[in-house]
């Protein structure tokens, strides 16, 4: 096997290089940004508020949009400023679509890192440095994800401990006709696996194994109807059936990996009892019970 010492190059200080070169190259193969299968939905996109973002990419199979902006050599306040403000104008002027800012730089410095990471968390960012490297007279190019997207707590991870009500609780924010609703569908869970009860949070209903949530499947009551939460990979033929049943589902929560039902009727459930009964086997049986 041979071996061949690869230098590391300047693409700021390369006379042949320059950013066009490095957008061409993400352009064609986003996959290479290690951000997962992504396509490239536009490049050079004019702002409404002047300027042009670098690159906007979408995730092939949900509804995740990147704002790719690229600088070489070091990153500036300028530049994060710019990544910023052409996140919030993507997100503000299409909603529907999950957005992440994305700054790709050859040099971040521990100080904007530092900056980068007091917004992470409130302003979903990823930063990927670059590094041109030289190697029998080709150039490749190497990308590492230095700060990624941290995604905040959902309620019924972070309340699971702390936030325990009871039955009495619930019944009073929904109504005691809701809550055995809820007892029924739980039931369906219990016929499956019987070592999980109900768990009683100020968020939501869960279920426990012995004192110990899981958050597989939650429910949600209100006043006239509930909802629940169904962790679970996309599955084709179970989601024509419940689109079929006319339940009233969220389209699939990609990022997630669940299945959100709303608005449910207690008498919804006989009427759908053998489509509940699979939904929450699925569910039961990828989270390991």
């Amino acid at each position: 096997m041979q071996y061949s010492k690869a230098t590391a190059i300047s693409i700021k200080s390369h006379p042949d290089l320059n950013e066009k070169w490095i957008q061409r190259i993400i352009a064609e193969d986003p996959s290479i940004l290690g951000l997962g299968d992504l396509i490239l939905k536009d490049e050079e996109r004019i702002q409404v508020h002047g300027g042009r973002l670098d690159l906007l990419l979408q995730d092939a199979e949900s509804t995740d949009r990147f704002e790719v902006e690229i600088q070489l050599g070091r990153t500036d306040e300028s530049h994060i400023i710019r990544t910023i403000e052409y996140w919030d104008e993507e997100k503000r002027r299409f909603p529907q679509y999950e957005h992440t800012a994305v700054i790709v730089a050859e040099d971040i410095t521990s100080r904007f890192f530092n900056v980068i990471s007091l917004f992470n968390g409130v302003i979903p960012l990823v930063a990927i440095q670059m590094n041109a490297l030289e190697v029998d007279d080709v150039i490749t190019l190497t990308f590492t994800k230095l700060l990624d997207q941290r995604t905040l707590g959902l309620v019924e991870e972070e309340e699971e401990a702390s936030e325990v009500t009871d039955r009495a609780y619930w019944e009073k924010r929904s109504t005691p006709k809701i809550v055995s609703a809820v007892d029924e569908l739980v039931k369906m869970i219990q016929n499956i696996d019987e070592s999980l009860e109900s768990k009683y949070n100020k968020f939501y209903i869960g279920l426990a194994k012995e004192g110990v949530g899981k958050t597989f499947v939650h429910f949600r009551p209100r006043k006239n109807h509930l909802g629940f939460v169904a962790r679970l990979s996309r599955n084709e033929a179970l989601e024509n059936r419940i689109e079929e049943s006319g339940l009233d589902v969220s389209a699939y929560d990609v990022k997630r990996g669940r299945y959100v039902i709303s608005n449910m009727k207690p008498e919804d459930i006989s009427e759908h009892k053998e489509l509940l009964e699979d939904l929450f086997r699925a569910a039961c049986t990828e989270a390991g019970f």
